[in-house]
């Protein structure tokens, strides 16, 4: 089994980054949804570093943007309180225009997988407002979540391109794809892969929503890695049906003998804990248990408080996991 941890602040550094791969860690995903490649340089030189020390090849995955949305960029984060109220386009919060366009009233809108909840009320030409019905902190470029709306993007941005163009210089091993709904998304991504002449990078392609779980056997043969992404995954369903969704997801790449890994949240409470809850290390064990060929760590090593702590916690329980299965 391979375990990830994500790049951020908290373990950018050689040292860290070095501690991480010795404790076994066997590679590295980069979210590109805040940054560019080129602005992660220093991150991207450390690690290649502290590889080089260890002794190993870790890999690195770059998260690529694709179809998703998010915030605009913001001068300073938002503090919302329930009740108050939001708007976004002319005199407020800058979105994408096809986003804008899409909101229409009622239409509930979850930012940072539903860290803060906004339910649009009206809206004019170019103009949207909305109500907060569950508070926290707006900040730049956090992600969007429409229930019930699909727009259509192309699966491979303009940025990502860019990225994609410099990826071999950053020691990139693996893209990862978001929001995959159908097999002509991932012949783009491939398409893409091979004009850069990246047609040897593997492919980690994220279902994030009930299309994407509704076509999964469709598409699966063109990706190397299946991704249960849990965050938009259960913003974009029930959050109570999450666990129905990833063991289907499971048990259809068991039933066709294909890897899949699972992320977010798997240690949440330890971007602040020292100590993960007794329901998150049951969770990586379950899915352990349930066939994963990896697991990945997100905020808890990005920007948490205890990213060596986290990695090594990780790694117990999935050697527990991986014993027993």
């Amino acid at each position: 089994m391979k375990t990830y941890a994500t790049l951020g602040p908290a373990c950018c550094d050689e040292a860290t980054l070095s501690a991480m791969l010795r404790l076994g860690i066997n590679g590295f995903r980069l979210n590109l949804s805040h940054c560019t490649l080129p602005e992660r340089r220093p991150w991207t030189d450390a690690l290649q570093r502290a590889a080089a020390s260890v002794g190993v090849r870790p890999d690195l995955i770059i998260d690529l943007r694709g179809p998703e949305m998010r915030l605009g960029v913001l001068p300073q984060p938002i503090e919302l309180q329930t009740g108050d109220a939001l708007t976004f386009g002319a005199g407020g919060v800058a979105l994408d225009d096809d986003i804008l366009a899409a909101l229409q009233p009622e239409q509930e809108i979850l930012v940072d997988d539903g860290a803060v909840l906004l339910a649009v009320e009206s809206r004019t030409e170019h103009a949207v407002h909305c109500r907060c019905t569950q508070g926290g902190t707006l900040e730049s470029r956090k992600s969007l979540t429409l229930p019930g709306v699909q727009l259509q993007r192309s699966a491979v941005s303009p940025a990502d391109i860019a990225d994609l163009a410099v990826a071999e210089l950053h020691g990139v091993t693996a893209v990862m794809q978001p929001f995959v709904r159908s097999r002509r998304d991932l012949l783009e991504v491939r398409k893409a892969l091979e004009t850069q002449g990246l047609s040897h990078l593997r492919i980690f392609a994220k279902v994030e929503d009930a299309q994407g779980i509704e076509t999964l056997e469709d598409w699966m043969d063109l990706c190397d890695v299946v991704t249960i992404a849990r965050g938009d995954l259960g913003s974009n369903l029930p959050l109570w049906e999450l666990p129905r969704a990833q063991k289907r997801i499971a048990a259809a790449c068991r039933a066709a003998n294909h890897d899949f890994l699972v992320v977010t949240h798997l240690l949440q409470s330890m971007i602040h804990s020292p100590v993960p809850t007794r329901a998150e290390v049951t969770d990586i064990y379950n899915a352990c248990l349930d066939g994963a060929a990896a697991l990945m760590l997100t905020g808890e090593t990005a920007q948490g408080a205890y990213p060596l702590a986290a990695a090594e916690m990780l790694l117990r329980v999935a050697t527990c996991g991986e014993q027993d299965r």
